[in-house]
């Protein structure tokens, strides 16, 4: 399968990146092709409402590198987000992207049929802290018609290292047995 993966952290040592590079091994050792955009570290805007979508040929009239990354979302059989909580929601670093997907259902592209997958963890040990970025991310996939295989939640980490005391790269990793 063709993967791609979103991060919206900006701490390239800290939770949400370990989880990923072991969703990302044990993906590639099972022969998935697996490209990773880190969104934080990109130059990617807010939807600007214009309704221009595709119209220059681009996702969008806007040209920041959410342009790079919509060929590799559209041409994927499956996506997977990896994301922090801020502040009981989606982080900015990676709600630009999110947002700018409406770019393929303005322009009608066909993306329905892709497999999903959803990384998350968050400070607090409640997991229903999570419920902020839980649920856009399943009615997301569920407008899309997506099929979500599967999702790591993870409370109760936030120093670097700190997800090395729980399961989540591990569950991190199991997760690509479902793509």
């Amino acid at each position: 399968m063709k993967i791609t993966v979103i991060t919206g952290s900006p701490r390239k040592k800290g939770n949400t990146f370990a989880m990923v590079n072991a969703f990302i091994s044990a993906a590639e050792i099972k022969g998935h092709e697996v490209v990773r955009f880190d969104a934080a570290m990109m130059n990617i805007g807010g939807c600007r409402a214009c309704m221009t979508c595709f119209k220059s040929g681009k996702a969008c009239s806007f040209d920041d590198d959410f342009n790079t990354m919509a060929p590799h979302i559209f041409d994927a059989d499956a996506i997977v987000y990896a994301m922090p909580v801020y502040w009981y929601s989606i982080p900015a670093q990676i709600k630009g992207v999110i947002d700018r997907i409406f770019s393929f259902c303005v322009a009608e592209k066909e993306v329905s049929g892709k497999k999903m997958g959803l990384i998350c963890c968050c400070e607090e040990s409640d997991p229903a802290v999570m419920d902020g970025v839980r649920i856009p991310m399943e009615r997301t996939a569920a407008l899309l018609k997506w099929d979500i295989v599967g999702e790591v939640l993870v409370p109760g980490v936030f120093g670097a290292g700190d997800i090395d005391k729980t399961d989540g790269c591990a569950r991190a990793a199991a997760l690509a047995d479902k793509f």
